[in-house]
């Protein structure tokens, strides 16, 4: 994609509705997915389920979960379409899908974020949902730019068609520390402010590390209204299983502390899911040193290949749940799941689903 300029407002192609929904007597719009399979081998959790229908195989990733409208939202990222199976004037590049579940286990495809503004014209992903004064803010990136993408936002009333934020992209690094990217977005109310986690790399392009800015909880979340937190990463990679990387973040709170849950390594590297705590928003500290939180399976399991990417879920009656993805074949495939968390003391736990 072209260079965007930050001072060049991005341009809105189609007011409103960004989901492409079925119709009520026509779903060829969104193609049919198959609910989730129940476990059926060891080892298979209750959910593990993929958008086929891009490629053709099974294919989510970067999963965000709210509950919204009486039943569960699942926003997950989809690859860009095999040839064979684009539709005409098909959209270029990765976009963001939408499903529905009652359950947390079966889930069914009902929508997707399609590119609209020209800042997103090669692709968007890592859509992550917030909810704040009965409306859902989306916050995500643009995607297939390298250092030039950035960070967006968008509102939506129903969970399906979502405007965005005529200021887009809203945020982009600067500074001598990073290479100018931002990816991977998560944000969490903290006082009264907006607090964003967001991943960049060093300026060669190699490490990837995480950031934080911050905007009044009663802004529009624009351009004008972020801030950084502070002049460098606010968690980089130093475990040796964390290799090159930490990105995914997905925070939560508990009390007066906050909970980032992050990927650790690239994909495949394999990515394994990690924990760090902070009082102030910007100071972490790590819980897991010696080992993750969640680690990639063994030889021959559905997510040998890689545990990674985490979103955290925690539902109305309390219940926390920490989806992520995972593969065992490099990722040709991808498939979405989820385990129970719970505690000991102040320390997050894995329990099975």
């Amino acid at each position: 994609m072209t260079r965007q300029v930050l001072g060049v407002t991005c341009l809105l192609v189609v007011l409103g509705a960004v989901a492409r929904l079925p119709a009520a007597d026509n779903r060829l719009s969104v193609p049919t997915v198959p609910d989730s399979p129940s476990a059926n081998a060891a080892g298979t959790p209750a959910m593990r389920w993929g958008d086929s229908t891009r490629l053709g195989r099974p294919f989510a990733k970067d999963p965000s979960v709210i509950r919204f409208g009486g039943r569960y939202l699942l926003y997950y990222s989809m690859a860009p379409y095999a040839k064979e199976l684009a539709p005409p004037h098909a959209p270029r590049g990765w976009a963001i899908g939408i499903a529905e579940s009652r359950d947390l286990i079966r889930w069914r495809k009902v929508g997707e974020i399609l590119p609209e503004q020209e800042c997103e014209r090669n692709g968007i992903v890592n859509g992550r949902v917030i909810l704040l004064a009965g409306k859902l803010h989306l916050f995500y990136n643009t995607y297939g730019n390298r250092a030039q993408d950035a960070l967006c936002h968008a509102t939506s009333s129903d969970g399906l068609r979502f405007s965005r934020n005529p200021t887009n992209p809203v945020w982009r690094p600067t500074g001598s520390w990073n290479n100018g990217r931002a990816i991977d977005v998560d944000v969490v109310a903290w006082g009264g402010r907006l607090i964003m986690y967001y991943a960049t790399r060093d300026p060669a392009g190699q490490i990837q590390m995480l950031h934080a800015i911050a905007a009044d909880r009663q802004s529009r979340f624009g351009r004008d209204d972020w801030q950084s937190l502070c002049d460098g990463p606010v968690l980089k990679p130093e475990l040796p299983w964390e290799t090159r990387c930490i990105e995914a973040p997905s925070v939560i709170k508990r009390g007066d502390t906050l909970y980032l849950f992050y990927g650790g390594g690239y994909n495949n590297d394999p990515q394994q899911i990690g924990c760090a705590v902070s009082q102030d928003g910007v100071h972490f500290r790590r819980l897991f040193t010696d080992r993750p939180l969640l680690a990639h399976g063994a030889p021959g399991t559905w997510n040998s290949s890689e545990s990674g990417h985490p979103g955290l879920f925690e539902d109305k009656d309390g219940q926390l749940y920490m989806f992520y993805q995972g593969n065992n074949d490099r990722g040709r495939t991808w498939f979405l799941s989820w385990v129970n968390i719970g505690w000991d003391g102040d320390r997050p736990r894995v329990i099975s689903n």
